[in-house]
């Protein structure tokens, strides 16, 4: 395999650090794997293997000492002691997850602390705006792509002579629902359209039809949701059963997963959702996991197992262990192959600040039991269907 990953910076005048021992190396994972949530947990970490694994197959360096100790951590509650563990105890080097961005806050607060660095790719803004040194974020931020959500949607509506002047917000509260609705609430804004309903609603809600009353009595052009799993399919779910026929907009993470077309069937034909990237620009990568997991690759699985190589790398890169000098590896290095060849972009790289300078939100659509990237359209695979439920 060609090795496209550039070091940039001073560390390449400096001259090699000293060699590492040849003891297994551990990388922490952190994700929900029981709990609402377990369902991206799960494949966050199915991910990480595949990617550990091609990188172990695939060339000569330091995947083979790599150990991943996987940790759950249901709820954010959780997170700080379990990241403790990790460092303290398992003596990780660096930390991947844990695709709940306040998991991911709560986490990072340690790593932090510790000075170990960490990669994520949950949505909040806020988790590389604290002015930290160690926390990484591989996709956009969540402002970004609820805009993305909003401008995109209209783009293709209007294009197919659809006048867009009204439209509905519904999201999880926590810190992904509400970092990624300010995006949707923002463009709209400056788009001058209507936000006709704006409704935030608890993580586990149970009963979304006051929600979706408010949606049928306001009338909107589009409902833009922003929500997990279980949420996502209440959402669609009841929208359609009491005959609405409104388009839906998802916002990444329970749209675009297996278990969306699972419990909803016919309903997800044509529902359109932004997303962070797409099994479709990695065949043989996703059909490496379909055989090992008897689905296509989710976003998250995609993502992660990118984080963790562009880890590794800096590792090797860095020739070192030392959890600080990891850091500065992975803040300079520009990742392009394996996994992260396959994001919007094509490469990992971070700012100062430790956000994406690569990552860029897409457009897929549901296609009987696939997901095609359709927006914009310099990354489509097929072009977008503009269509109502009728």
């Amino acid at each position: 395999m060609t090795t496209k990953a550039i070091l940039l910076g001073s560390a390449l005048a400096l001259g090699a650090l000293p060699a590492m021992a040849q003891d297994t190396i551990k990388i922490g994972a952190i994700f929900p794997l029981s709990g609402p949530n377990a369902q991206f947990g799960n494949s966050s970490v199915n991910g990480m293997r595949l990617a550990l694994e091609r990188m172990q197959e695939e060339t000569d360096g330091i995947a083979d000492r790599v150990e991943l100790v996987v940790t759950d951590v249901p709820a954010p509650g959780d997170a700080p002691a379990a990241t403790q563990r990790l460092i303290n105890n398992d003596g990780v080097v660096g930390l991947i997850g844990s695709f709940s961005s306040s998991i991911t806050l709560a986490a990072s607060e340690i790593t932090e602390r510790a000075q170990v660095p960490m990669i994520s790719h949950s949505f909040a803004d806020q988790i590389t705006e604290r002015g930290y040194e160690y926390i990484f974020q591989i996709s956009s931020k969540g402002s970004a792509i609820g805009a993305a959500q909003l401008n995109h949607a209209v783009e293709i509506a209007e294009a197919e002579g659809v006048d867009v002047s009204s439209i509905a917000i519904l999201y999880e509260d926590t810190s992904y629902g509400t970092a990624q609705a300010a995006g949707i609430r923002d463009a709209a804004a400056e788009a001058g359209i209507e936000v006709a309903v704006d409704q935030g609603y608890p993580l586990g809600i149970s009963d979304v039809s006051p929600l979706i009353n408010s949606v049928r009595r306001a009338e909107p052009d589009i409902v833009f949701p922003v929500s997990y799993l279980n949420d996502s399919l209440l959402i669609v779910r009841t929208m359609r059963q009491q005959g609405l026929s409104t388009p839906v907009v998802g916002g990444a993470a329970g749209y675009i997963i297996p278990a969306f077309k699972d419990g909803l069937g016919e309903f997800t034909e044509n529902v359109f959702s932004v997303a962070p990237a797409n099994y479709d620009y990695v065949p043989e990568i996703n059909a490496d996991y379909e055989e090992a997991h008897g689905t296509f690759m989710p976003h998250e699985a995609l993502m992660y197992g990118a984080a963790l190589q562009h880890m590794i790398t800096a590792i090797e890169e860095a020739d070192s262990t030392d959890p600080v000098e990891i850091r500065d590896a992975i803040s300079a290095l520009e990742y392009c192959d394996g996994f992260a060849s396959g994001l919007p972009g094509e490469c990992i790289a971070f700012d100062e600040t430790g956000a994406t300078t690569t990552g860029f939100p897409i457009f897929v659509q549901w296609r009987g039991d696939d997901i095609v990237t359709v927006y914009p359209p310099e990354s489509a695979r097929e072009e977008p269907i503009w269509a109502t439920a009728d």
